[in-house]
């Protein structure tokens, strides 16, 4: 059995993720303990026990000792990967993108065919919006050899949710190819979406972008922004997210989320100096895909390297988990990082 102590690094729900999931993959029987102890309030949260039990599902394994408030779990995966139809509601407006993000490495190795319809939170603080992993992660791990197709049904905001995605994997029937972003390039296209639902007489949407526009101008960058205003969503809220793709292929993005008291400007100024920051690090991944890309990097058929904007508590940490469960080789210089792949296949 594997043990690991969910205290260390950031002491996050990441850990959580990245453990039950590459655990299953081996299908190695996990025990973590301290759970979440670093976060407040600490042990499983309703989204990261939703995690669990998809991924405990989708091994047809059990799981001990997972509720809301447990500080320690264990998994027993069955050693198989199981696709299907399935549909989770997280019941809160806990990630959708995370709960996403734990199983698509399962998905991609599989038995067959996955579509996932999930159920809470696609923008809120502290989680990758769906925009962000609709075109930057999504688009990179197809170059890996990973056939997906994701679509936002509805939005879904804090605090009620009530979002809607869906995901469809087709499992890779080889192994994922390494990935080497050596160079970040010139900027060829900045695009993005400024959403908000229940909010057009604030013209929220408008001012969204009018007002990261004129930032991103500033730093000599032109960014076509689509403006939508949305009536489906449970409550009113709002998102912002931008992309920039370079003419060595990396993809960069920054997004945030609306939340009480936030102007619309605000927002608009965050999102571009966010991703002028990062373009300007040299970076060939933004300061969320660094960490994102770990696992799938280090499942890979040989080196993959990247560029990150700085090195920060989540990349630490994955490095330390896919060192520590796959025995992923990982090397860093500065900004560079390097992950020797260990070259997963599916046991048949």
């Amino acid at each position: 059995m594997l043990h690991l102590d969910g205290s260390q690094h950031s002491g996050s729900g990441t850990i959580v993720r990245y453990a039950v999931a590459l655990a299953a993959l081996l299908g190695r029987e996990l025990r973590l303990t301290n759970i979440r102890t670093k976060r407040r309030p600490p042990g499983l949260q309703p989204q990261h026990l939703r995690a669990v039990e998809a991924v405990a599902q989708l091994t047809a394994g059990r799981v001990e000792g997972a509720r809301v408030g447990a500080n320690e779990l264990t998994l027993y995966p069955s050693g198989t990967l199981h696709g299907g139809r399935y549909v989770w509601d997280i019941g809160t407006a806990g990630s959708t993108t995370m709960l996403a993000f734990t199983i698509l490495p399962l998905a991609a190795f599989a038995n067959q065919p996955s579509h996932f319809e999930i159920h809470g939170g696609l923008f809120q603080d502290f989680a990758p919006s769906a925009f962000h992993f609709q075109h930057v992660l999504l688009p990179l791990l197809a170059r890996m050899g990973l056939r997906t197709d994701f679509r936002i049904v509805k939005p879904g905001f804090v605090p009620r949710g009530g979002g809607v995605v869906e995901l469809t994997v087709e499992p890779n029937v080889n192994v994922l190819r390494p990935t080497v972003l050596a160079d970040q390039g010139r900027v060829r296209r900045i695009w993005g979406t400024a959403l908000s639902s229940h909010l057009d007489r604030q013209q929220v949407s408008d001012r969204m972008a009018r007002r990261c526009r004129e930032r991103l101008a500033a730093g000599g960058l032109d960014a076509t922004i689509d403006v939508r205003y949305d009536h489906t969503a449970l409550q009113p809220g709002a998102a912002l997210a931008i992309f920039a793709e370079s003419d060595t292929d990396c993809i960069l993005g920054a997004d945030r989320a609306g939340a009480p008291g936030r102007r619309s400007e605000a927002i608009g100024d965050e999102v571009a100096r966010m991703l002028l920051e990062d373009l300007g690090s040299g970076a060939t991944v933004d300061r969320h895909m660094a960490d994102q890309l770990l696992l799938f990097a280090a499942l890979a058929d040989g080196p993959s390297e990247w560029v990150i904007p700085r090195v920060t508590e989540h990349v630490a940490t994955n490095c330390w988990l896919v060192a520590e469960i796959l025995g992923a080789g990982i090397e860093s210089s500065g900004q560079r990082v390097r992950i020797n792949g260990i070259g997963y296949r599916r046991a048949d």
